[in-house]
Protein backbone atom coordinates (compact mmCIF):
# COMPACT_ATOMS: atom_id res chain seq x y z
CA UNK A 1 0.00 0.00 0.00
CA UNK A 2 1.17 3.37 -0.92
CA UNK A 3 0.90 4.53 2.56
CA UNK A 4 -2.03 7.70 3.84
CA UNK A 5 -1.39 11.19 5.66
CA UNK A 6 -3.90 12.89 7.47
CA UNK A 7 -4.05 16.98 7.43
CA UNK A 8 -5.65 19.42 9.21
CA UNK A 9 -7.43 22.79 8.35
CA UNK A 10 -7.86 25.30 11.42
CA UNK A 11 -11.60 24.36 12.44
CA UNK A 12 -10.76 21.11 12.95
CA UNK A 13 -7.11 20.64 14.72
CA UNK A 14 -8.10 18.97 17.80
CA UNK A 15 -10.75 16.42 15.99
CA UNK A 16 -7.94 15.81 13.69
CA UNK A 17 -5.49 15.03 16.20
CA UNK A 18 -8.09 12.60 18.17
CA UNK A 19 -8.34 11.08 14.67
CA UNK A 20 -4.20 10.37 14.51
CA UNK A 21 -4.13 9.52 17.81
CA UNK A 22 -6.71 6.34 17.44
CA UNK A 23 -4.88 5.93 14.22
CA UNK A 24 -1.62 5.43 15.36
CA UNK A 25 -0.43 7.71 12.48
CA UNK A 26 0.84 11.68 12.79
CA UNK A 27 -0.92 14.35 11.93
CA UNK A 28 0.53 16.24 8.58
CA UNK A 29 2.43 19.00 8.95
CA UNK A 30 0.51 22.35 7.11
CA UNK A 31 1.67 26.19 7.53
CA UNK A 32 -1.47 27.75 7.61
CA UNK A 33 -1.52 31.78 7.87
CA UNK A 34 -3.36 34.75 6.65
CA UNK A 35 -2.03 37.90 5.00
CA UNK A 36 -3.09 41.34 6.75
CA UNK A 37 -5.77 41.34 4.08
CA UNK A 38 -7.43 38.38 5.19
CA UNK A 39 -6.26 36.40 1.83
CA UNK A 40 -5.53 32.39 3.48
CA UNK A 41 -2.03 31.00 2.81
CA UNK A 42 -1.22 27.33 3.11
CA UNK A 43 2.03 25.60 2.18
CA UNK A 44 2.17 21.64 3.25
CA UNK A 45 5.68 21.20 5.21
CA UNK A 46 6.21 17.26 3.67
CA UNK A 47 6.08 15.16 1.39
CA UNK A 48 2.87 13.79 -0.33
CA UNK A 49 3.99 12.30 -3.31
CA UNK A 50 2.28 9.36 -3.92
CA UNK A 51 0.39 9.32 -1.10
CA UNK A 52 -3.38 9.19 -0.33
CA UNK A 53 -4.10 12.16 1.68
CA UNK A 54 -7.33 12.99 4.22
CA UNK A 55 -7.90 16.63 4.94
CA UNK A 56 -9.96 17.33 8.02
CA UNK A 57 -11.96 20.74 8.42
CA UNK A 58 -15.26 21.13 9.22
CA UNK A 59 -16.93 24.05 7.50
CA UNK A 60 -18.44 25.80 10.02
CA UNK A 61 -18.23 29.27 11.63
CA UNK A 62 -16.89 31.09 10.13
CA UNK A 63 -17.74 29.38 6.98
CA UNK A 64 -16.63 31.15 4.15
CA UNK A 65 -12.83 31.29 5.54
CA UNK A 66 -12.88 27.88 6.34
CA UNK A 67 -14.14 26.82 3.13
CA UNK A 68 -11.93 28.40 1.24
CA UNK A 69 -8.92 27.27 2.91
CA UNK A 70 -9.88 23.17 2.95
CA UNK A 71 -10.20 24.22 -1.33
CA UNK A 72 -6.58 26.30 -0.98
CA UNK A 73 -5.16 23.36 1.14
CA UNK A 74 -6.82 20.79 -1.48
CA UNK A 75 -4.86 22.64 -4.49
CA UNK A 76 -2.03 22.64 -2.37
CA UNK A 77 -1.89 18.64 -1.97
CA UNK A 78 -2.63 18.37 -5.75
CA UNK A 79 -0.10 20.30 -7.05
CA UNK A 80 2.53 18.18 -4.54
CA UNK A 81 1.36 15.08 -6.72
CA UNK A 82 -1.11 13.52 -3.93
CA UNK A 83 -2.43 9.94 -5.30
CA UNK A 84 -5.65 10.89 -4.04
CA UNK A 85 -7.55 13.77 -1.95
CA UNK A 86 -10.24 12.66 0.67
CA UNK A 87 -12.45 15.61 2.59
CA UNK A 88 -13.11 14.37 5.64
CA UNK A 89 -15.83 17.08 6.29
CA UNK A 90 -17.44 16.46 10.10
CA UNK A 91 -20.02 19.53 8.94
CA UNK A 92 -20.80 20.51 6.00
CA UNK A 93 -21.07 24.24 5.48
CA UNK A 94 -23.97 25.23 3.57
CA UNK A 95 -26.17 22.42 3.63
CA UNK A 96 -29.14 24.44 4.41
CA UNK A 97 -29.67 26.08 1.20
CA UNK A 98 -29.93 22.50 -0.71
CA UNK A 99 -33.09 23.51 -3.02
CA UNK A 100 -35.02 26.64 -4.07
CA UNK A 101 -37.17 27.68 -1.39
CA UNK A 102 -38.19 30.66 -2.57
CA UNK A 103 -37.80 32.47 -6.58
CA UNK A 104 -34.52 33.94 -7.63
CA UNK A 105 -32.37 31.83 -4.72
CA UNK A 106 -29.28 29.78 -5.20
CA UNK A 107 -28.84 26.15 -4.64
CA UNK A 108 -25.63 27.03 -2.61
CA UNK A 109 -25.10 23.13 -1.04
CA UNK A 110 -24.93 22.23 -4.92
CA UNK A 111 -22.33 25.47 -5.43
CA UNK A 112 -19.98 24.18 -2.63
CA UNK A 113 -20.38 20.75 -4.24
CA UNK A 114 -18.87 21.97 -7.43
CA UNK A 115 -16.03 23.80 -5.95
CA UNK A 116 -15.04 20.35 -3.93
CA UNK A 117 -15.19 18.75 -7.20
CA UNK A 118 -13.16 21.80 -9.33
CA UNK A 119 -10.58 22.20 -6.61
CA UNK A 120 -9.49 18.27 -6.46
CA UNK A 121 -11.16 16.26 -3.91
CA UNK A 122 -11.63 13.08 -5.04
CA UNK A 123 -13.98 11.68 -2.24
CA UNK A 124 -15.83 13.56 0.45
CA UNK A 125 -16.47 11.67 4.16
CA UNK A 126 -19.18 13.53 6.27
CA UNK A 127 -22.01 12.91 8.70
CA UNK A 128 -25.55 13.91 8.79
CA UNK A 129 -25.89 15.69 5.81
CA UNK A 130 -29.00 18.16 6.29
CA UNK A 131 -30.64 16.12 3.59
CA UNK A 132 -29.32 12.75 2.16
CA UNK A 133 -29.54 14.25 -1.19
CA UNK A 134 -26.66 16.49 -0.95
CA UNK A 135 -24.71 13.42 -2.17
CA UNK A 136 -26.55 13.57 -5.50
CA UNK A 137 -24.68 17.08 -6.27
CA UNK A 138 -21.34 15.22 -6.13
CA UNK A 139 -20.22 13.10 -9.12
CA UNK A 140 -17.59 11.87 -6.51
CA UNK A 141 -18.11 9.21 -3.74
CA UNK A 142 -19.83 10.62 -0.70
CA UNK A 143 -19.73 8.79 2.57
CA UNK A 144 -22.46 10.05 4.73
CA UNK A 145 -22.26 8.39 8.16
CA UNK A 146 -25.02 8.59 10.93
CA UNK A 147 -24.60 10.01 13.75
CA UNK A 148 -27.23 7.52 15.63
CA UNK A 149 -24.51 4.62 16.52
CA UNK A 150 -23.33 7.51 18.75
CA UNK A 151 -26.00 8.70 20.64
CA UNK A 152 -27.53 4.94 20.74
CA UNK A 153 -25.06 4.16 23.29
CA UNK A 154 -25.07 6.98 25.62
CA UNK A 155 -28.90 6.91 25.53
CA UNK A 156 -28.95 3.21 26.56
CA UNK A 157 -26.56 3.87 29.81
CA UNK A 158 -29.57 6.53 30.67
CA UNK A 159 -31.45 3.42 31.14
CA UNK A 160 -34.77 5.46 30.60
CA UNK A 161 -37.94 4.33 32.14
CA UNK A 162 -40.57 4.85 29.40
CA UNK A 163 -38.14 6.28 26.21
CA UNK A 164 -39.67 7.37 22.85
CA UNK A 165 -38.22 8.81 19.88
CA UNK A 166 -39.29 11.98 18.46
CA UNK A 167 -38.95 14.02 14.93
CA UNK A 168 -38.68 18.11 15.89
CA UNK A 169 -40.03 18.61 12.76
CA UNK A 170 -42.37 17.11 9.90
CA UNK A 171 -38.45 17.32 7.54
CA UNK A 172 -36.75 15.56 10.13
CA UNK A 173 -39.16 12.04 10.01
CA UNK A 174 -37.26 9.65 8.22
CA UNK A 175 -33.62 10.24 9.94
CA UNK A 176 -35.96 9.55 13.54
CA UNK A 177 -37.75 7.01 12.08
CA UNK A 178 -34.33 4.96 10.87
CA UNK A 179 -32.98 5.84 14.86
CA UNK A 180 -36.67 4.57 16.38
CA UNK A 181 -36.06 1.31 14.17
CA UNK A 182 -32.72 0.95 15.37
CA UNK A 183 -33.46 1.45 19.10
CA UNK A 184 -36.69 -0.44 18.86
CA UNK A 185 -38.68 2.08 19.97
CA UNK A 186 -41.93 4.13 19.20
CA UNK A 187 -41.81 7.05 17.64
CA UNK A 188 -43.85 10.59 17.55
CA UNK A 189 -43.73 13.74 15.79
CA UNK A 190 -43.48 17.80 16.39
CA UNK A 191 -45.58 19.12 14.06
CA UNK A 192 -44.83 23.30 13.69
CA UNK A 193 -44.73 26.34 11.83
CA UNK A 194 -41.91 28.32 10.90
CA UNK A 195 -42.70 32.20 10.71
CA UNK A 196 -39.04 33.18 9.52
CA UNK A 197 -35.57 32.04 9.24
CA UNK A 198 -34.36 31.01 12.88
CA UNK A 199 -37.55 31.01 14.54
CA UNK A 200 -40.80 28.28 14.46
CA UNK A 201 -43.83 27.99 16.50
CA UNK A 202 -44.56 24.06 17.75
CA UNK A 203 -48.54 23.50 16.64
CA UNK A 204 -49.19 20.44 18.55
CA UNK A 205 -47.67 16.67 18.98
CA UNK A 206 -48.88 13.47 16.53
CA UNK A 207 -48.57 11.01 18.85
CA UNK A 208 -48.91 10.28 22.66
CA UNK A 209 -46.22 11.27 24.72
CA UNK A 210 -48.29 11.41 28.15
CA UNK A 211 -46.03 9.09 31.01
CA UNK A 212 -42.67 8.79 28.15
CA UNK A 213 -39.11 10.05 28.33
CA UNK A 214 -38.82 11.73 24.78
CA UNK A 215 -35.79 12.02 22.92
CA UNK A 216 -35.52 14.47 20.15
CA UNK A 217 -33.54 13.05 17.08
CA UNK A 218 -31.79 16.01 14.47
CA UNK A 219 -28.99 16.56 12.43
CA UNK A 220 -28.39 19.74 13.75
CA UNK A 221 -29.55 22.36 16.88
CA UNK A 222 -28.61 26.05 15.39
CA UNK A 223 -30.62 28.56 18.10
CA UNK A 224 -32.35 26.09 19.47
CA UNK A 225 -35.85 27.44 19.59
CA UNK A 226 -37.26 24.81 17.68
CA UNK A 227 -35.76 22.20 20.29
CA UNK A 228 -36.54 24.31 23.03
CA UNK A 229 -40.11 25.02 21.83
CA UNK A 230 -40.99 21.49 21.28
CA UNK A 231 -39.64 20.51 24.37
CA UNK A 232 -42.13 22.70 26.19
CA UNK A 233 -44.87 21.38 24.11
CA UNK A 234 -43.89 17.87 24.75
CA UNK A 235 -44.50 18.35 28.24
CA UNK A 236 -47.44 20.19 28.17
CA UNK A 237 -48.65 17.16 26.36
CA UNK A 238 -47.42 14.99 29.47
CA UNK A 239 -43.88 13.98 28.80
CA UNK A 240 -42.03 13.34 31.55
CA UNK A 241 -38.69 14.31 30.28
CA UNK A 242 -37.35 15.60 27.02
CA UNK A 243 -34.16 15.35 25.84
CA UNK A 244 -32.57 16.09 22.48
CA UNK A 245 -29.68 14.59 20.26
CA UNK A 246 -28.66 16.43 17.35
CA UNK A 247 -25.57 15.59 15.54
CA UNK A 248 -23.87 19.46 14.89
CA UNK A 249 -24.35 21.15 17.58
CA UNK A 250 -24.06 25.02 15.40
CA UNK A 251 -25.62 27.03 18.79
CA UNK A 252 -25.46 30.31 16.92
CA UNK A 253 -27.46 33.69 18.66
CA UNK A 254 -29.55 33.04 21.44
CA UNK A 255 -28.56 29.36 21.69
CA UNK A 256 -27.59 29.05 24.91
CA UNK A 257 -29.85 31.47 26.26
CA UNK A 258 -32.99 29.57 25.09
CA UNK A 259 -31.30 26.21 26.50
CA UNK A 260 -30.64 27.82 29.89
CA UNK A 261 -34.08 28.97 29.85
CA UNK A 262 -36.09 26.57 28.12
CA UNK A 263 -37.71 23.20 28.80
CA UNK A 264 -35.13 20.92 27.10
CA UNK A 265 -33.77 18.69 30.36
CA UNK A 266 -30.30 17.34 27.70
CA UNK A 267 -28.61 18.23 24.85
CA UNK A 268 -26.65 15.79 23.05
CA UNK A 269 -24.18 16.72 20.65
CA UNK A 270 -20.98 15.60 18.53
CA UNK A 271 -17.90 17.37 18.23
CA UNK A 272 -18.19 18.53 14.49
CA UNK A 273 -17.71 21.21 15.61
CA UNK A 274 -16.73 23.13 18.64
CA UNK A 275 -19.15 24.23 21.70
CA UNK A 276 -18.15 25.88 24.69
CA UNK A 277 -19.40 23.96 27.86
CA UNK A 278 -23.07 23.98 29.60
CA UNK A 279 -24.64 22.32 32.10
CA UNK A 280 -27.37 21.01 29.72
CA UNK A 281 -24.92 20.36 26.90
CA UNK A 282 -23.34 16.56 26.88
CA UNK A 283 -20.51 16.16 23.89
CA UNK A 284 -19.65 13.06 22.60
CA UNK A 285 -16.99 12.31 20.43
CA UNK A 286 -17.79 10.98 16.79
CA UNK A 287 -13.54 10.20 16.01
CA UNK A 288 -13.36 7.14 16.75
CA UNK A 289 -16.18 6.49 13.84
CA UNK A 290 -14.47 8.70 11.11
CA UNK A 291 -11.17 7.25 12.14
CA UNK A 292 -12.13 3.54 11.41
CA UNK A 293 -14.32 5.02 7.80
CA UNK A 294 -10.84 6.39 7.30
CA UNK A 295 -9.07 3.33 7.43
CA UNK A 296 -11.55 0.85 5.57
CA UNK A 297 -11.92 3.59 2.65
CA UNK A 298 -7.57 3.41 2.65
CA UNK A 299 -8.07 -0.58 2.33
CA UNK A 300 -11.23 -0.65 0.14
CA UNK A 301 -13.33 -2.37 2.85
CA UNK A 302 -17.20 -1.82 3.15
CA UNK A 303 -18.46 1.40 4.94
CA UNK A 304 -22.03 0.56 5.08
CA UNK A 305 -21.53 -2.33 7.39
CA UNK A 306 -20.68 -0.05 10.28
CA UNK A 307 -24.58 0.81 10.24
CA UNK A 308 -26.30 -2.40 8.89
Amino acid sequence: MRGYKIFAGSSSVDFAQEICQILDVPLGRADIKKFSDGEISVQIAESVRGRDVFIVQSTGSPSNDNLMELLIMTDALKRSSAQSITAVVPYYGYARQDRKAAPRVPITAKLVANLYETAGIDRVITIDLHAGQIQGFFDIPVDNLYGSVTFEHYIKSKNLKNPIIASPDIGGVARARYFAKRMGLEMVIVDKRREKANESEVMNIIGNVKGYDVIMIDDMVDTAGTMVKAATALKNNGATSVMACATHGVLSGKAYDNLENGELDELIITNTLASREHKKIKVLTVAPLFSEVIRRVYHNESVNSLFA
